[in-house]
């Protein structure tokens, strides 16, 4: 499920529910603890997932911030959550800055006890100046529906705000890197001309209408959703920056930013040389 950019845009200020906090605070450990078995068979079994260096995240709040990758049904979130869940035990929770659209109706309780929270500056960080762990996708869908021709690109669409947030909130910054969930189907195109044309901007907040190829429906606008090809994801948490320690009390937030995503790029070009072939890994 795709997570929003809200927290990793640079200059936004979004505006924030009063009800924001209860939603953090609703995280059901005993749920999640009973939802993971279920998660691990999905990502464990279909996709074959496997993560390196979860030891990585180090103690106290933390920033996650990863690249985006499987359209409308991304398997980012379970996949690090299973890990997560089995590196740390039940104790230490995972927090998930999401998309608005995730909290309609019935969504808001469900998600709410998962540990998701709507994407914005507030609720990240009250939840990082806490002690939490919250994980950040800054490129949004801009980055889960890029077409399949840049699937090993790290792209944030110039949003830098996560860098900012996790310097307010006195956190390092831990990168994830990602690879095979955007070989579950073909991606053709953000379609950021058919959105502007539908207006999807003011009905749904978002400017992409992407278009897709796969199983069982063939060419999709997303819905009906096509199923995700077994294809294997390999992810990597990468050591930590101290933004303060490496680029001083007052460092320029777009040169954090590069290095960042350098770092994941580096990072990711490595484990494409390393992979033999699509959807098999």
């Amino acid at each position: 499920m795709s997570t929003d950019k809200t927290a990793g845009e640079s200059g936004d200020e979004p505006t924030v529910a009063e009800s924001d906090e209860e939603l953090w605070e609703l995280r059901d450990g005993a749920w999640v603890t009973r939802l993971i078995p279920i998660l691990r068979l999905a990502v464990k079994g279909w996709f074959r997932s496997e993560v390196k260096g979860m030891a990585n995240v180090p103690d106290g709040g933390a920033l996650l911030v990863s690249n985006h990758s499987g359209g409308l049904l991304a398997m980012d979130v379970p996949v690090i959550a299973v890990e997560f869940f089995d590196h740390f035990g039940s104790e230490r929770p995972l927090y998930v800055l999401a998309h608005d659209m995730l909290f309609i109706g019935q969504g808001k309780q469900l998600f709410a006890r998962a540990g998701f929270v709507p994407a914005n500056r507030r609720n990240a960080d009250q939840l990082l100046r806490s002690g939490g762990v919250t994980i950040v996708f800054p490129g949004g869908d801009y980055d889960v529906f890029r077409p399949s021709t840049s699937a090993n690109r790290i792209d944030f669409n110039g949003r830098t705000g996560y860098v900012r947030t996790a310097l307010e909130a006195g956190v390092p910054i831990v990168p994830v890197v990602s690879i095979g969930g955007h070989e579950a189907q073909i991606f053709l195109s953000r379609g950021e001309d058919l959105a502007k044309l539908l207006r999807l901007d003011k009905l749904m907040r978002t400017k992409l209408a992407p278009l897709s190829f796969g199983f069982p429906f063939g060419l999709s606008l997303q819905f009906p959703p096509n199923l995700p090809m077994p294809t294997k994801i390999e992810t990597r948490v990468l050591e930590p920056i101290d933004i303060v320690a490496e680029f001083g009390t007052d460092p320029d937030i777009a040169e954090v930013d590069r290095v960042v995503r350098d770092r994941m790029q580096s990072t990711l070009d490595e484990m494409a040389r390393a992979r033999r072939f699509p959807v098999l890994g």
